[in-house]
């Protein structure tokens, strides 16, 4: 399939999920994952007009960044290390894997040297896979209790990943999970503002995180494809 149509199929199945669950396509933003893909594909990608773009590494995403940053809505989505937050901070809008006070501290400490506000995801393991990096849900109430002197790191969301399966469905307690945990929170009124968005959802299973919530779907293969050597 052509790239042009990948969109056109994920559009319609966001669509389909959307209404299966009574929700308006219009509230899920789709981020095309560029980590497998080459500088050339992600500037066609841009040129489609897809918007949003994510990458999971710095070092891989550093030479598309330059070429092509000012264009679209740049989201780091990986696990990001202290010593790494110097790089994104400024040039990735979206900060989609917070999930210890280190890094919300540097976080902070950079964006104020900056003058900026840094958008993020808190990172929630729902699953409790030991291979998964994010907070435990018990644990999410008192982190933002701990982070709230961080005025430059503003809460927007949550992100989980969840276990690949074969049937999707099975998914779905997963993404209930985080949604369910998103409510739990802004009843606590523990930000300044209530959370809203969920990052939820990759090309295995997003049609199952929509019907849960997702305001943000994590697309690769299934949107951009896989390029070897990228």
């Amino acid at each position: 399939m052509t790239l042009q149509e990948r969109i056109a199929e994920v559009e319609e199945r966001v669509e389909r999920a959307c209404a299966a669950s009574g929700r308006d396509a219009s509230d899920v933003k789709v981020i095309a994952v560029t980590k497998y893909v080459s500088l050339e594909t992600v500037s066609a990608v841009l040129e489609a007009g897809l918007e949003d773009i994510a990458e999971s590494r710095w070092q891989n995403a550093e030479q598309k960044w330059n070429a092509l940053g000012n264009k679209g809505t740049w989201h780091f989505i990986g696990h990001l290390q202290t010593n790494k937050v110097k790089d994104v901070i400024g040039k990735f809008q979206y900060i989609h894997s917070l999930d210890r006070l280190s890094l919300a501290q540097e976080l902070h400490k950079k964006a104020e040297a900056a003058g900026i506000d840094v958008n993020v995801f808190l990172q929630v393991n729902i699953s409790g896979e030991d291979t998964k990096f994010g907070l435990s849900a018990e644990a999410v109430p008192g982190f933002l209790r701990e982070i709230a002197p961080l005025h430059r790191v503003k809460v927007i969301g949550l992100m989980t990943m969840a276990p690949y399966e074969g049937d999707p469905e099975l998914t779905r307690p997963v993404f209930r999970g985080l949604r369910e945990l998103r409510d739990a929170l802004n009843l606590l009124a523990l930000t300044p503002e209530p959370i809203q968005e969920l990052s939820m959802g990759m090309s295995n299973d997003f049609e199952v995180a929509i019907q849960e919530g997702a305001t943000w779907v994590r697309l690769g293969t299934v949107l951009v494809g896989h390029e070897e050597g990228a």
